[in-house]
């Protein structure tokens, strides 16, 4: 994979450039609409405001992966400008992805960074109490559509759980805020509350979901890869445990090829704009743990780890197990 890593910077400034910059051009166009009276064409402007928001947050990991960028200070500085249009403290943000990618499938290490994902026999172990919480949080109106908006609106505005990095969070989740505060207040100043609110909130919600719904479908798939710590393997947790969505053409351009996770995870340096070449040029990656869009409907069910039968299930498979 060493051959694929070295970022260019005339290929990275352009994908910016093409994102951005019609990201800016809906956000004018729907505010002018909300302006003269035609709010539910802004509320259609969002969806295509969402693709390119979507596609921001992935220059945004990237950066933070140090793959965008040969200079790390400019990954950095572009991550965190970012960071202020996805509502994502940066730096908080990468070291808890640093930490997804040492523990993923590791079932002794779970909790930054993951989709919570208990074994059928820790959910048995719980009482009806947890049971039910487990149960909500699995719930798709719960994972999809309020988790994410409580995530980006509310969970991203104070400092992350990793206590070893506790103050270098606090500076990156307050100087966001702040950021973002002085965006927004600006924008409301010359717009109004309710303008700022019908286009700009819609697009944040929808990209929130989209991208809690992209995570998940990349490690919570049937023959998924966990294990215990001295059976875990990063190599195996990357190859076994990362699916390969396969996605039409205009969705993984929107989503920045982010569907080939597996090859993300077995070496996160590569631009994603050199992902599909690496598909390309190594056939057998491209066969592994494919899912197709229609297939990804499916991995909704599963909710627990099967540790006897190494897959995960849904909640009526645990039960007749």
């Amino acid at each position: 994979m060493a051959g694929y890593r070295a970022p260019s910077h005339a290929r990275s400034v352009l994908e910016i450039t093409v994102t951005l910059l019609p990201f800016a051009g809906i956000w004018a166009l729907s505010w002018t609409a909300v302006h003269f009276g035609y709010w539910q064409l802004s509320l259609l402007l969002a969806i295509p405001g969402t693709g390119f928001l979507v596609r921001l947050f992935m220059i945004q990991h990237d950066c933070g992966h140090g793959s965008f960028f040969r200079n790390r200070y400019v990954n950095d500085g572009v991550g965190r400008l970012i960071g202020v249009l996805t509502l994502t403290p940066y730096d908080a943000w990468r070291l808890a992805h640093a930490q997804h990618h040492a523990t993923s499938g590791n079932l002794d290490r779970r909790g930054i960074g993951d989709i919570d994902t208990l074994t059928v026999r820790e959910f048995n172990a719980l009482s009806i109490w947890g049971r039910l919480g487990y149960r909500a949080y699995r719930h798709p109106l719960v994972m999809f559509v309020i988790g994410p908006a409580y995530v980006f609106l509310f969970q991203n505005r104070v400092p992350s759980k990793l206590r070893r990095h506790c103050r270098v969070s606090w500076i990156s989740a307050m100087s966001t805020n702040l950021a973002i505060a002085a965006v927004a207040g600006l924008l409301i100043w010359f717009l109004g509350f309710g303008t700022f609110l019908l286009v700009h909130v819609p697009m944040t919600l929808l990209a929130a979901s989209v991208g809690v719904w992209l995570f998940y479908v990349q490690h919570q798939f049937e023959e998924a890869f966990w294990a215990r710590d001295e059976e875990w393997s990063r190599h195996d947790a990357a190859l076994r445990g990362s699916s390969h969505y396969v996605l039409p053409g205009v969705l993984r351009w929107v989503t920045a090829n982010i569907g080939a996770h597996h090859v993300h995870h077995l070496c996160s340096g590569i631009p994603y704009y050199r992902l599909p070449r690496v598909l390309r040029d190594h056939p057998e990656l491209s066969s592994m743990n494919r899912i197709t869009l229609v297939q990804s409907l499916r991995c909704v069910r599963l909710v627990l780890w099967d540790e006897a039968h190494r897959r995960l299930v849904s909640f009526r498979e645990a039960r007749s197990a």
